[in-house]
């Protein structure tokens, strides 16, 4: 019993660990997940994602919807049930990994940067698509797609469907590549409903009560 125990709390420890190394804004989980909100169709896609059966089958997993659907949410409550199968999570929103990718061209370090987010089991890329990319962005980005899109899962959130994509990648042959290894390996939902955010927004009084 005593070593069942020690054995827990190792495992505990090194679950803390992996969470904390995937940077999420802040761990969800699915125990807060708001199912109810969504149609029937995306709630029974949700529950396939929350089998777990992409992790076992390395696929990728893109999150369509509009602001406020609940995308991150889904993408890091994925996340979390990752590190909690022992796989190696970093969640990071796509501009700043692009971003880090050209900083790390100027401190000759991209090289590094590169491998260290080539090793992730769990790649997870927040907001993709808010704007068109360069052509670094785009080589940056498809690089990185074909370097890991075997070995590891990418959990890509945006508001834009897959048929906008190809508009992002600065050269269409680049994008028709990167999009063929991601697609074609991928669970695609689009989330529905009201925006979670709308629970927030201020109710004022519009009627006149003189």
């Amino acid at each position: 019993m005593l070593f069942q125990d020690e054995d827990e709390a190792r495992q505990q420890k090194l679950l803390a660990g992996r969470v904390r190394q995937a940077r999420f804004e802040e761990p969800q989980c699915f125990e807060n997940f708001e199912l109810a909100r969504y149609s029937t169709q995306v709630t029974q896609a949700i529950r396939t994602l929350m089998t777990g059966k992409f992790i076992k089958e390395k696929n990728h997993v893109i999150i369509m919807g509009p602001v406020g659907t609940g995308k991150t949410h889904l993408a890091q409550a994925l996340g979390l049930m990752a590190c909690q199968r022992h796989k190696k999570v970093c969640f990071i929103r796509a501009n700043e990994l692009l971003n880090q990718f050209h900083q790390a061209r100027a401190d000759e370090t991209w090289t590094a940067l590169f491998k260290r987010y080539s090793r992730y089991d769990v790649l997870i890329l927040d907001d993709f698509g808010l704007k068109a990319l360069s052509p670094e962005q785009s080589t940056d980005l498809y690089d990185l797609i074909a370097a890991i899109h075997v070995n590891s899962m990418l959990i890509i959130t945006t508001n834009r469907k897959i048929e906008g994509w190809m508009e992002l990648f600065y050269d269409p042959v680049m994008a028709n590549a990167a999009l063929d290894r991601i697609v074609n390996k991928a669970y695609r939902i689009v989330l529905d409903g009201e925006s979670y955010r709308k629970k927030f927004i201020p109710k004022f009084n519009l009627v006149d009560d003189k």
